[in-house]
């Protein structure tokens, strides 16, 4: 379903200053967002870095950023266990991790789980809002592909979570950020776009995308 809502967050919390937060970063600040960013470091060690790469963000403290509207959820997936789950209880989270043992090698939390990463992330978080999205994009396209609302061309994102009121929440942001938000479903609806999927390799429209998803569901039915 393609989601038309008029929410959106006024302030992004971004974990991890690697190439996918960085570039999020970078897009909702030219989208009109106030942007935190946090690592395990402390502020101080990551400001320099943070004016030099996202520059008009803010170098902060997980526990800032996680106090901000929205938290973007990008750290080395392996890592996600030295997450505070307590700091973020409460809090809409956009999950924009890939499980892809190819490249990152085997993690025995997700290679032995029939579930989706991202449904065992959540189930970490237990206190969080967790939907998926924003992981099938690459971190280059992501500032290159934006159009504005109503342009032919614009590019579709999925997300996926159990949530309504955090779906309406990212879907304001996606649309902020210049794409069309396409609700997948439930959290374990984000299987359609993980690694390896048609929708995971490719670009869509939202009536391309949407018929992907449905696809993908009914394939799941048989």
């Amino acid at each position: 379903m393609i989601i038309h809502t008029t929410a959106a967050p006024r302030s992004i919390g971004v974990l991890g200053a690697g190439r996918v937060g960085t570039a999020v970063a970078r897009q909702a600040l030219a989208a009109g967002f106030e942007v935190k960013i946090a690592t395990a470091k402390p502020a101080e060690e990551i400001a320099m870095i943070v004016e030099i790469v996202t520059p008009g963000a803010l170098a902060v403290d997980a526990t800032e950023a996680a106090a901000a509207d929205l938290v973007i959820l990008a750290v080395p997936l392996h890592q996600y266990r030295a997450l505070d789950a307590g700091l973020l209880t409460g809090k809409t989270i956009i999950d924009a991790m890939n499980y892809w043992a190819p490249t990152d090698g085997e993690i025995d939390d997700f290679e032995h789980d029939p579930r989706t990463s991202s449904e065992i992330v959540q189930e970490f978080l237990a206190g969080a809002r967790l939907v998926k999205s924003l992981n099938h994009i690459g971190y280059h396209e992501l500032e290159e592909d934006g159009r504005p609302t109503g342009a032919v061309d614009r590019r579709a994102l999925a997300l996926a979570g159990d949530h309504e009121d955090a779906k309406a929440l990212v879907a304001g942001f996606i649309h902020r950020l210049g794409y069309d938000p396409v609700d997948a479903g439930p959290l374990a609806a984000g299987r359609a776009f993980q690694p390896g999927t048609k929708i995971f390799n490719g670009s869509h429209t939202a009536p391309v995308l949407h018929a992907a998803l449905t696809a993908a569901l009914v394939s799941t039915l048989h």
